[in-house]
């Protein structure tokens, strides 16, 4: 595939970056509120606590957030399987493999009960996680990420400060895009947390129909 075909890919545009940030802040908002104040997308937290458990001689809890984790590995690893499986499908992009079956899995999360579910919930929310920021990496051509800010935020915030050096307006665009993107990762956290108070377990269904967006988006070419 030529590197124009490459730029003009849909899943690379900033328009899908805003729709899968959104989804990632719902789902933030949804396992810290209804799954037991857990943030399932960034996987920081759970290898310190998982570090601090076994330094405690707590197996039992080292395991829990061990699990996570692991979700996360497995989830990048059956990312690359299948873009090297489908890469080079003409009818369907291989990131519409990954969106369908994160689809599929959000919508089998929101049967689980509950309390004891929690834990397998999260695990699947980390997996389907790994496979956004896995597959959805590049956004006009610079690396974002969809499920965490961090890094989003660093760069925001280099290129705004490298504009105010050069004058570059494509800086100051790439800037305007990164903050974009956390705004909408914002938005989605605030949607999620007002929607999840009030329909629960069930709520992580809405974070699908941003999912049906972006792979009927996909259909289309980027301009």
């Amino acid at each position: 595939m030529s590197n124009t075909n490459t730029k003009q890919q849909m899943s690379e545009t900033h328009l899908l970056g805003l729709l899968l940030a959104l989804v990632g802040g719902f789902l933030d908002a949804y396992t810290y509120i209804c799954r037991g104040h857990v943030f399932a997308n960034a996987q920081t937290g759970n290898l310190v606590l998982l570090g601090v458990y076994l330094t405690n001689g707590d197996w039992s809890k080292a395991f829990h957030y061990f699990m996570p984790v692991l979700a996360f590995v497995l989830g990048i690893l059956i990312c690359e399987m299948i873009q090297s499986r489908l890469k080079w499908k003409q009818s369907f992009h291989w990131r519409q493999a990954v969106v369908f079956l994160e689809f599929m899995i959000l919508v089998i999360s929101g049967f689980l009960p509950l309390g004891p579910s929690n834990a397998a919930v999260n695990i699947m929310v980390s997996f389907i996680c790994a496979l956004q920021v896995e597959a959805f990496r590049k956004m006009n051509g610079n690396t974002f990420a969809t499920t965490m800010c961090t890094g989003n935020l660093r760069s925001a915030t280099e290129n705004l400060y490298l504009y105010t050096k050069t004058r570059n307006r494509k800086l100051l665009r790439n800037s305007l895009q990164y903050y974009n993107v956390i705004l909408f990762f914002i938005l989605g956290a605030a949607v999620g947390g007002f929607l999840t108070l009030r329909l629960g377990k069930e709520a992580v269904w809405i974070s699908c129909v941003g999912l049906v967006a972006v792979f009927f988006a996909m259909f289309r070419k980027a301009e």
